[in-house]
């Protein structure tokens, strides 16, 4: 009589799980280089300050490429159908270094640290605690916006907040990492030498840091089909964006980062003056006067 074979799980089957999971681990090597990176440019600063604005724009390329790589892993695993919890928390401790502490480290060393002389004045010290302080609510904001979307994408959650698939809430956390590695990149990595650009570099940090955990809409470009056949002009225009940022890095990145930015807030601000005048026209008898008594 013969025993009966125990089942198990296709070994080719099992080994394409490691997929997305190999772009995460990319996506965790490229925040990782981009510290170190920041970490040499900051001891070369004093030294040697176009050695070190290399150094700082190499931290800024590996940010950009960590967002690529991001939006890949979760795009792969759906495609092969290998998504799973493990690699959803991963993803998000991924997330964490890579477009949290790592763009919050670069800001602080290339925006504010490098660009203060040394020995300071009471001023100065004083700006450089507020660039400490900013740089931290940037990571706090990032991993408080990470597990908001851990929460609001786990199946049967059921919140007020939730938006439609193709709508993120607030600001994602590689478009803010991504808006400051795209300032650093326009700048070939070289810092502002200007001490007043400082507190326009930590507003604009701080809010983008606010951004992340409002509840303003960002497009999430998640019912874009790979797999569906698309019109001509569509590979046209895609085909184009990749040669212009081949060629053009610079400010091509810039200007996709700063209108990604911005979309959420014009659209946060078009609703709003849509939804005020729709209640400067409602008629006066439909709104209901809270100071009348029905006797």
């Amino acid at each position: 009589m013969r025993k009966p074979k125990l089942s198990r799980r296709n070994p080719a089957r099992r080994g394409t799980y490691l997929i997305p999971s190999l772009f995460t681990m990319a996506n965790v090597f490229c925040g990782y280089y981009a510290l170190t990176e920041a970490f040499k440019a900051g001891l070369l600063t004093a030294q040697n300050l176009e050695e070190a604005a290399l150094h700082f724009d190499y931290a800024a390329i590996a940010i950009g490429f960590a967002v690529l790589f991001d939006g890949l892993d979760g795009r792969i695993a759906r495609l092969m159908k290998t998504t799973s919890p493990f690699g959803k928390e991963l993803d998000s401790l991924a997330d964490t270094i890579t477009f949290g502490i790592a763009p919050a480290f670069l800001a602080f060393s290339w925006g504010v640290r490098a660009v203060l002389p040394d020995p300071g004045t009471a001023f100065t010290t004083h700006l450089a605690s507020a660039g400490w302080l900013v740089s931290f609510l940037f990571v706090i904001c990032s991993a408080a916006r990470l597990a908001r979307f851990n929460i609001q994408s786990t199946p049967g959650e059921t919140r007020p907040e939730r938006l439609e698939h193709k709508h993120f809430v607030g600001l994602p956390t590689p478009a803010a990492a991504g808006m400051v590695a795209a300032i650093v990149h326009v700048n070939a990595g070289m810092p502002m030498r200007e001490l007043l650009w400082v507190p326009f570099w930590l507003l604009l940090l701080l809010a983008t840091a606010i951004l992340m955990v409002s509840t303003w809409r960002y497009y999430s470009f998640k019912d874009l089909d790979l797999r569906k056949r698309h019109k001509f002009a569509v590979v046209i225009v895609m085909g184009t964006i990749v040669g212009l940022i081949w060629f053009y890095s610079q400010p091509v990145l810039l200007l996709i980062a700063t209108t990604y930015l911005l979309s959420g807030v014009v659209a946060k601000v078009s609703h709003s003056l849509r939804r005020g005048r729709a209640e400067a026209h409602t008629p006066q008898s439909e709104v209901s006067d809270p100071h009348s008594e029905v006797l």
